[in-house]
């Protein structure tokens, strides 16, 4: 028998990303997010959602246009930074010491030490409750050469950070299992 915990956002893991849209006077500004994830693949979009308190929740209603930015588990440090500071008051580049690209294809910054980039057009605007859904058209994606292997992401090279919101604690990726629509060949007749 399974014990009840109730309605909550225990969904794990949830990515890691840290979505970067600039600011009104066209400085770079970007947050941590849990909430998001593929939505689409024909066009290729992914949504996130965000508080409307936040200020990267105005930075992407105004700019339209975001990047999504994954972490190695070596920049977990700075990823949980950027969820925790806000960018109203503090240059969160500036203080991890990271530095902001320009998206070629959408007008938003991303951070050019994250090994893998989405580089987004806001689609759709769903408002939920407390959060914002922001859905984005993936217009490019960027990833450094060191996480290709044969041209595709390599999941153990990139080393992606992966978040509990039940514990509220980062984790790495762990061992592969299997390939897709594979490993349950087990079970065809």
């Amino acid at each position: 028998m399974k014990t009840s915990l109730g309605a909550k956002t225990l969904a794990s893991p949830t990515p890691t990303w840290v979505v970067c849209a600039y600011d009104a006077a066209g400085k770079p500004n970007g947050a941590t997010i849990a909430w998001g994830g593929i939505c689409c693949s024909k066009p290729p979009c992914l949504a996130i959602s965000l508080r409307a308190a936040t200020y990267t929740h105005g930075c992407i209603t105004a700019s339209k246009a975001f990047t999504v930015n994954v972490p190695r588990q070596d920049q977990a440090v700075i990823a949980d930074y950027f969820g925790m500071a806000s960018g109203r008051d503090t240059d969160k580049f500036a203080a991890a010491g990271v530095s902001a690209g320009k998206s070629d294809l959408v007008s938003a910054p991303y951070l050019q030490e994250f090994p893998l980039v989405f580089e987004c057009a806001l689609t759709h605007v769903v408002e939920l409750g407390l959060h914002t859904q922001f859905v984005g058209e993936i217009k490019d994606v960027k990833a450094d050469p060191e996480i290709l292997t044969d041209g595709k992401i390599d999941m153990e090279k990139l080393g992606t950070v992966l978040y509990s919101p039940a514990t509220r604690q980062y984790f790495g990726l762990g061992p592969l299992l299997g390939a897709g629509f594979s490993i349950g060949n087990a079970y065809v007749k």
